[in-house]
């Protein structure tokens, strides 16, 4: 319902394998992103970003995909502190930079937990936002 916390916080990577060839990621990505969530400005980025570059997608096809991704789920804005919390959770858990702002992205937004294929499935950030591979087991 709107204006309520969003549960979840989907990163670009689960986003992205909606659109793979491996038939049962693509499935689980789906399902995920139905649920809805929470993604961040970041995201958006970095979709457009393999878009361009490792699929090839010329600018209107990109500018569809991402339309259809803010329209399935709420953004997030990049601010100020998103990225001095990234920066205090790249160094206290030893994350790179990016995952990091997309943990701050989601604990600021309130998500309990962090689907993610690229970070450690079940840890836990500031004992409030749990990591899950989505595609593990």
């Amino acid at each position: 319902m709107p204006g309520e916390t969003p549960e979840a916080f989907l990163d670009t990577n689960v986003i992205l394998c909606a659109a793979s060839s491996d038939k049962s990621k693509a499935a689980r990505a789906g399902v995920l992103i139905e649920a809805g969530g929470l993604i961040s400005v970041q995201v958006l980025n970095e979709i457009a970003n393999v878009a361009r570059r490792k699929m090839a997608l010329a600018w209107p096809e990109v500018h569809l995909l991402l339309s259809t991704v803010r329209g399935l789920l709420e953004v997030a804005p990049l601010t100020i502190e998103t990225h001095r919390q990234g920066l205090a959770l790249s160094e206290r858990y030893e994350l790179s930079v990016y995952d990091a702002m997309i943990a701050a992205a989601a604990l600021e937004g309130g998500c309990k937990t962090l689907w993610s294929e690229d970070m450690q499935d079940g840890m836990v950030v500031n004992d409030r936002l749990t990591v899950r591979n989505p595609f593990r087991g």
